[in-house]
């Protein structure tokens, strides 16, 4: 990642609709991953989209499932959401599974539903409600 790609990163951040977290290692203080809420919607929908990333050398590792469940509760308690929602691409089974691992419900399949490195990609649609959130999994 270029200091280019940083700084428009944090300038997105910046944006009403746009959480941004740095997830790093406790004991290493390295960032080990990244964890966004984007399109954040109040109102009668409460709802946000979910993304994240991993470091290579961090993979596998619990990190990203440790992270994500701060940025949920974040989302849940501090933003006051009633829902998140994750899409995610059929193969990704890393990512599949820390979903599950945190209670989300698949929802659905999204055909063609985003363009990853200039192809349209089918994703899963996975979702978890405040209703159905508990910290302690």
């Amino acid at each position: 990642m270029t200091e280019a790609d940083c700084m428009a990163y944090i300038n997105r951040c910046q944006r009403e609709d746009v959480e941004g977290s740095l997830i790093c290692c406790a004991t290493t203080q390295q960032i080990v991953g990244v964890a966004n809420l984007s399109q954040i919607f109040y109102g009668p929908f409460q709802n946000a989209y979910l993304g994240y990333y991993a470091g290579v050398d961090f993979a596998g590792k619990g990190l990203m499932t440790e992270g994500i469940r701060l940025v949920i509760d974040h989302a849940f308690k501090k933003l006051r959401l009633h829902r998140v929602e994750a899409n995610i691409q059929t193969g990704n089974t890393a990512s599949i599974n820390l979903v599950k691992r945190l209670n989300f419900t698949k929802e659905g399949f999204s055909e063609r539903y985003l363009k990853v490195n200039g192809k349209w990609r089918d994703h899963e649609r996975w979702a978890l409600t405040v209703e159905n959130w508990d910290m302690t999994l």
